[in-house]
């Protein structure tokens, strides 16, 4: 596999995987690689909580689902992310970041704009599209062989002014090292997000994986294997759907964008 395939044609994260259970020699190759990240001063502040049990799982989906029908009706997920929101493609190719409305779930399609107003967000609720989603989210969660649980040592996080930031940049170099592993594994890997929109939803959740008090949860992810052919295309800057490197890499100062990199990647 070429270089350029290990970082941009990550295998698809988005929808289900196979139902296969995930080996127990990945599943160490996965924590193994995660453990081989740096920190700093090595203080290693991650914790993980491997989780293969089908009610475990079922019950995460199920608060995850809960969780999605609750943001989603009353309105608070659209005000929050508003800003991301993207309504036609010349809007996506101006901005070229943020979620263009017809690539989300297509029962939010019909809606568009009206997620903002209360009448759209009426209509929504009055067709039930809050609970579609939610169960939609609850069954791609359940159909998850294996979900790894990822905390952080509070104590450390606390140790001095930068502690938090330290914690949390080491967390984020481990879990990107799982993520890179799981295409050389064949796997995908997607964020369990809908569970911490709902603050008393994620502390079910940390109630359920018995998550010490010295320890926080931090995040959930789901992973499994991936049919062979869904793989993500190489990344095209020419695509509306990603900045080129002029729009946020600069030379030497901050007063220069970097030029000549805007072509496909080498």
């Amino acid at each position: 596999m070429e270089f350029r395939d290990v970082l941009f044609n990550r295998r698809t994260t988005n929808g289900p995987f196979l139902p296969d259970p995930v080996s127990e020699e990945h599943q160490r190759l996965l924590i193994a690689a995660a453990a081989s990240a740096p920190s700093q001063f090595n203080s290693q502040p991650w914790r993980f909580v491997v989780i293969e049990d089908r009610d475990t799982i079922e019950t995460i989906a199920r608060v995850s689902g809960e969780s999605m029908t609750a943001v989603i009706g009353e309105g608070s997920f659209f005000t929050r992310y508003k800003r991301h929101f993207r309504f036609s493609a010349e809007e996506m190719a101006e901005h070229r970041s943020g979620m263009y409305f017809d690539k989300l779930p297509a029962p939010l399609r019909p809606f568009t704009r009206a997620v903002f107003s209360a009448s759209g967000l009426a209509m929504m609720r009055m067709l039930r599209v809050p609970q579609t989603l939610g169960e939609e989210n609850r069954k791609l969660v359940a159909g998850s062989p294996l979900i790894f649980g990822v905390m952080l040592d509070r104590e450390e996080r606390g140790a001095h002014p930068l502690a938090d930031f330290y914690c949390q940049f080491s967390m984020g170099a481990a879990v990107e090292n799982i993520w890179l592993t799981t295409v050389e594994l064949g796997m995908g890997i997607q964020f369990i997000s809908f569970p911490m929109e709902a603050p008393e939803q994620w502390a079910r959740l940390s109630k359920l994986l018995d998550v010490p008090d010295h320890l926080e949860l931090m995040a959930l992810y789901r992973l499994g294997y991936v049919p062979q052919d869904q793989r993500r295309p190489k990344i095209d800057w020419s695509s509306r759907e990603r900045r080129p490197p002029s729009q946020f890499v600069y030379r030497e100062s901050c007063r220069t964008p970097q030029q000549g990199w805007d072509e496909e990647t080498p």
